[in-house]
């Protein structure tokens, strides 16, 4: 098990890497408009989930999602790169 304080300090770092990666690495067109507003990481280390919002609003939520599923193996193998952690939680996206 992980301690609390390592928990929060995997989250920060899971926010900061991925805000950059999504602002000026991925070229989605359906993802211009996301940002990440919340990233919650399990116990284990497994999951991470990832709460984003978008300027376009819910409308186009679904589109979004998708977007976020079929970049999620280039997102995570950019956090295993900068992240120094064993095993890269698997993303998930709300």
């Amino acid at each position: 098990m992980v301690s609390k304080t390592r928990i929060q300090k995997i989250e920060e770092r899971i926010f900061e890497e991925l805000s950059t990666i999504l602002l000026m690495e991925v070229s989605d067109p359906r993802l211009e408009a996301v940002s990440i507003t919340k990233v919650k990481v399990d116990r284990e280390l497994a999951f991470a989930n990832i709460y984003v919002s978008s300027l376009e609003g819910s409308e186009s939520s679904d589109e979004i999602l998708e977007g976020l599923k079929h970049a999620g193996g280039f997102l995570r193998r950019e956090l295993a790169r900068r992240i120094d952690i064993r095993h890269t939680p698997r993303l998930r996206f709300y």
